[in-house]
This record gives C-alpha cells, sequence and structure tokens, in this order.
C-alpha cells in the first residue's frame, strides 16, 4: 500500500509564517510538520509516499527530495491549483495501484491513530474507511455522523452548534479503494471552487457503498489551523519526542527535564533549561538564560545574555539580544531583536486575547499569547510587542516603539519624540 500526503495548500490562516514557507514545512519540535507525519507513515510500515504539491512545491521537494535520508521512497504529484482535496486526489490516479491511505500533510498524529484506521479497513474491507476525533468546536470541522455499527451515516462540512448531530470531526486520516478515482469524477465545486474530498465520500454512502469509520484518542491527533496551534502543536512534538544531550553544555548550566541539545549547539554557563525543549544545531544560549518548557529553538539561533524565553518556536538564524523576554510567541527566521525586546504576552485585565486571522478579529481563548513574527523583523532596543501582534516580513521597529497593532511586511515604525534642551546656567 502506498501513502498519498496532502501538502498543496497555502495555509493563508499562518500568515505571515506561510508567506515565505508551505504550511507542511513549519518546524515544530525541531523538524517540520510534514516530516513527523511522514515518519508516523513509515513507522506504521508503509515505505512508499506521494506527495500532493502546490503552493510553494519546490521547497517541499528540495527538503525532502526522494526520501532517501527518511528511508521511504517519494514521489510528486503537482496539483494545478488550490482546488481541494478531491482534485488532489484525482491527480494521484497514476501513481497509486490499489488501495492506498490518504492523509493531510499539515497534521500531527501518533503512530497509534493511522494504525487503527489501517487495521480497521482490513479487518472490514470497506471502500473506504476514514477518522474520526472528539473536538470542542464542531462549527470549525466536517462533522460525521456514524450508524450504529460504526458506519458512515452523513458528513455535513461546518455546520453550527445548534445543528451538529454529533462532535466528532473528519481527522484527515482514510483508506481508500481505487473506486474513489471514478468517484471524484462526478463531484463538483463548492462555494469556494474547491472540490472536496468529503463530497466523493458522500456519494459513496448514497450509492450503499461500505464506508466505515474509527474513533482516535484527542491525544493523539493534533490540527493546525490558526497561528496559536503552532504553539499547541509543538508542545505535542516536544512531549511526544526522545531527548537527547549532544552539545556543549559549560559548566554552572542546568538542564531540568526532556532537553534535546544537538551535537553543535552551545550552552553557557549560569543558563537553566526546563525542558520539554529543543535546542538546534549551532545555537548558541546564555550565558544566564532562563529557557522555559515547551520552547523549540532552531539552527544558528543566538540568545544573549540574561534573556527569558518561554513556550515558543524560535525559527533558525534569529538573534535576541540581551534582557530580552519572549513569551508564548513565534518568531520567524533571521529575526534580530534588540536588546530589551519584550513580547507582551498577559492583557492588564487578564481577558482572553484576540488575533486578527484572514482579516477577521478572532479569540483565541487563550490568556497568556504573545506575538507573532515574520522572517526578517528587526526591533531596536527596548521594543515591546503587545500581546496577539502580528508583524509582516522584512519590518523594522524602532527603539523604544510600542506596537499595539498588526503591521504589514516590509514597513519601518519609529517614535518620533520632541526633545527640548534648556541651559542650566
Amino acid at each position: 500500500m502506498k501513502a498519498v500526503v496532502l501538502a498543496a495548500g497555502e495555509g493563508v490562516r499562518l500568515q505571515p509564517i506561510t508567506s515565505t514557507r508551505p504550511k507542511p514545512l513549519i518546524s515544530v519540535g525541531g523538524k517540520p510538520v510534514l516530516e513527523h507525519c511522514l515518519s508516523v507513515i513509515k513507522a506504521c510500515g508503509i515505505s512508499e509516499v506521494v506527495i500532493v504539491v502546490h503552493y510553494m512545491a519546490e521547497a517541499i521537494h528540495g527538503f525532502f527530495g526522494s526520501g532517501e535520508k527518511l528511508g521511504i521512497k517519494i514521489e510528486y504529484a503537482y496539483q494545478k491549483g488550490v482546488l481541494g482535496t478531491g482534485n488532489a486526489v484525482s491527480v494521484v490516479e497514476p501513481y497509486v495501484d490499489g488501495e492506498f491511505l490518504l492523509v493531510y500533510g499539515d497534521l500531527l498524529f501518533a503512530a497509534e491513530a493511522l494504525k487503527k484506521v489501517l487495521e480497521t479497513h482490513h479487518q472490514k474491507r470497506p471502500s473506504a474507511t476514514l477518522s474520526v476525533v472528539h473536538v470542542e468546536r464542531p462549527e470549525d470541522y466536517g462533522i460525521v455522523e456514524l450508524r450504529d455499527d460504526g458506519g458512515v451515516k452523513r458528513i455535513i462540512e461546518k455546520p453550527s452548534r445548534e445543528e451538529a448531530p454529533t462532535n466528532l470531526a473528519n481527522a484527515g486520516l482514510y483508506v481508500f479503494t481505487p473506486e474513489i478515482f471514478e468517484t471524484v469524477k462526478r463531484i463538483s465545486a463548492s462555494s469556494r471552487g474547491e472540490w472536496e474530498i468529503t463530497d466523493a465520500i458522500e456519494f459513496l454512502i448514497k450509492e450503499e457503498k461500505p464506508v466505515f469509520a474509527v474513533e482516535i484518542q484527542r491525544d493523539e491527533w493534533f490540527d493546525i489551523g490558526r497561528p496559536w496551534d503552532l504553539l499547541e502543536a509543538n508542545r505535542w512534538a516536544l512531549t511526544r519526542m526522545e531527548h537527547s544531550i549532544f552539545g556543549n553544555v559549560e559548566e554552572g548550566a542546568h538542564i531540568v527535564g526532556p532537553v534535546t541539545v544537538a551535537e553543535t549547539a552551545r550552552i553557557r554557563s549560569g543558563a537553566y533549561i526546563e525542558g520539554p525543549a529543543y535546542i538546534g544545531e549551532n545555537s548558541d544560549v546564555g550565558p544566564n538564560c532562563y529557557i522555559r518548557p515547551y520552547t523549540s529553538i532552531g539552527k544558528n539561533v543566538r540568545i544573549g545574555n540574561a534573556c527569558e524565553i518561554k513556550n515558543s518556536i524560535i525559527m533558525d538564524g534569529v538573534h535576541i539580544g540581551h534582557l530580552s523576554y519572549v513569551g508564548d510567541s513565534i518568531i520567524g527566521e533571521n529575526c534580530n531583536l534588540g536588546a530589551g525586546t519584550i513580547t507582551a504576552n498577559y492583557r492588564l485585565d487578564a481577558g482572553t486575547i484576540k488575533m486578527t486571522v484572514k482579516d477577521k478579529l478572532v479569540d483565541t481563548g487563550r490568556t497568556k499569547l504573545g506575538a507573532v513574527l515574520g522572517d526578517n523583523v528587526k526591533t531596536g532596543v527596548n521594543a515591546l510587542l503587545m500581546p496577539g501582534v502580528k508583524i509582516g516580513n522584512n519590518c523594522w521597529i524602532g527603539p523604544n516603539v510600542t506596537v499595539y497593532r498588526d503591521l504589514p511586511p516590509n514597513v519601518a515604525v519609529f517614535l518620533k519624540q520632541s526633545v527640548e534642551e534648556k541651559s542650566l546656567t
């Protein structure tokens, strides 16, 4: 059996992070989301993978190549546009022969969950098998209604909370027989101009073809949809990975709990690191830094003296100047934070923090959330970023500037002050 991984989407809701990288290449727990996905597929005994690509396809192909480094064989199928999951399935028909696994390449899922789906399909031999998971907000997902025998009765896309028949969401892990290829040819585009695989599954159900669902545990699966979800995905990955310390940990540094320190990384004296945490290759931390749990630090990162980093993703090539605080934040590649930069992560009134997603202000439900910075952002000394702000790529934030609202890419913001000079004589 081959695996088909869908990795063609733009990930618009995750901007500015996805402005310069495809969503599947965002790193959590020290490696891209798609690599976590491929590792689980391999662990379940599948060694041949077809990745469907479109947005920044060359970046995905360049990173994974033929799959040799992961011990699998990778082929690439190119989707002409962002045309939906149903269209994506249609383009892989020449690449598969027989039953195949289909997964979304921007999901995190455990091997236990995928094995349940595969085993159920092998036991029941239906036309299609899909996974379902309990969710708190059924209005954000495709909701699946089941018969008593586990067969799928219907799938309702993003119903209102009142109309949702269950809170079982389609979890994006499927096994199909080749008859799905004929079925997807019969579906039509949705109001968004996309052809959806769930519409093809609905055709199978209406024709009384056997379609079964298997429930997976909530802690075995994580869906990444919005910027703050990346912080939870990072937590999910760090908690599940095996940790090892290979790098140079100087005398006087303290490491507590599960922490990975890459072979060429350096932890200077006085640093205190609480796991789970990840420190990437050629990164240099300290002296006298505090790295708090659920922090991932990428490659070639410099964390200066007396900094504190908490529950954050620090991407490759970042420099964080001394006396800075980064909390519950995502810092894009090659950012340079001047000394004393603060990402505020808590409202004075202790209320939940809102963030703009696709031009809509969304309540994150979180009382702790810092900033999201795109790549190549620079801040001057004592810059302050208020909770929930997003900074576009290539922005400059001048010294002592407080950023209260989102900034588009390629802008510079400076504080204009009036200085009055008086003689003391």
